[in-house]
């Protein structure tokens, strides 16, 4: 990418989006820095998702080259973005929900993250929510997820990797990465999201870049596959109170997934001892005792070896999660 703009495919996937997919398309086509190449990948939508982005296409500007793959039966969003992604061609690929509207530099703002920062395999952003009018919310998606500047400047250092085992950072909709990250992350394992899958194994085999600033407005309507929550008192209590082992299970599942890949990968042995640490962590929780009592003490014993601080998402809060859970 040296001197040179790279080539950009945005991948983005649909089902049933008549409603927004008209203005998602409009606000890419409208980019700074245009994409030269966009894939527009349909679940086996029942309303007029695909005609509408067919009429699109066929009005869009040169150069741009529409790709549009439509799957029957539907795959589901982690196959449906695997698909798109897989039939782009650029050397960055941008992923695009279909019902977000993008800011006319966002392009612009990941190239210069990935330009300036050889080693950066994979850039996410802010986002501004807005709820399904397209009117503010009055918060960024970093601030809902209370995710701070210094998370994030770890997240972008050599400890990303570990940052991100504690949590995912990364929203797929701000999610931009170079095409050499599938040489590591094809094809996506079951047991993860896209996104959640791209932005660990960059982590794991290069870095994470972050632009912290929206570049999109990340609409929440009510049929979001993934959305986000205001974090007030009242969810994080019944976040506490509702959690049950059989997250821990999932989870345990999951990094034992990702150590099996990157065994497979040429990383250090560290990184995949992490992955392996974290995995064992997730089954201790998952076997705690039944009875709230009976587990005070083994999660007192796993909080004193700095295990929760290490690997747990929420620190304190999931000591206090892990005793007062559900059976």
């Amino acid at each position: 990418m040296t001197g040179v703009r790279a080539s950009v495919s945005v991948a983005l996937c649909t089902y049933n989006g008549a409603r927004y997919i008209e203005k998602q398309l409009a606000s890419i086509l409208a980019q700074t820095v245009p994409a030269g190449e966009i894939v527009v990948s349909d679940d086996d939508s029942t309303d007029d998702t695909v005609s509408l982005v067919d009429e699109l296409a066929a009005s869009a500007p040169e150069p741009v080259a529409f790709t549009i793959l439509r799957n029957a039966p539907a795959l589901g969003v982690v196959r449906n973005f695997e698909g798109a992604i897989r039939a782009t061609s650029g050397d960055v690929i941008a992923l695009s929900d279909q019902d977000d509207v993008w800011h006319p530099d966002k392009l612009e703002t990941v190239l210069g993250v990935l330009e300036r920062a050889p080693e950066v395999a994979l850039v996410h952003t802010d986002a501004r929510l807005v709820d399904a009018a397209g009117d503010p919310l009055g918060g960024t998606l970093f601030e809902y997820l209370e995710v701070t500047a210094d998370v994030l400047d770890e997240e972008q250092s050599a400890h990303g990797f570990e940052t991100l085992l504690r949590r995912n950072l990364a929203t797929g909709a701000t999610v931009v990465f170079r095409r050499s990250l599938l040489e590591r992350a094809l094809p996506f394992p079951a047991e993860w999201v896209h996104d959640e899958w791209l932005a660990i194994i960059a982590a794991a085999t290069a870095r994470v870049g972050v632009a912290q600033r929206p570049t999109v407005d990340y609409r929440q309507h009510g049929s979001n596959e993934i959305g986000v929550t205001a974090p007030t008192l009242r969810h994080k209590i019944r976040r506490v109170l509702d959690a049950d082992g059989a997250r821990n299970r999932l989870l345990a599942a999951k990094f034992g997934v990702l150590a099996e890949r990157l065994r497979e990968l040429d990383v250090p042995p560290s990184v995949i001892d992490l992955a392996d640490r974290k995995a064992a962590f997730e089954r201790q929780r998952a076997e705690l005792p039944a009875g709230r009592l009976r587990r005070i003490l083994p999660v007192l014993r796993v909080a004193r070896a700095g295990l929760y601080r290490r690997f747990a998402s929420q620190g304190a809060m999931d000591v206090v999660r892990d005793i007062l859970r559900r059976p």
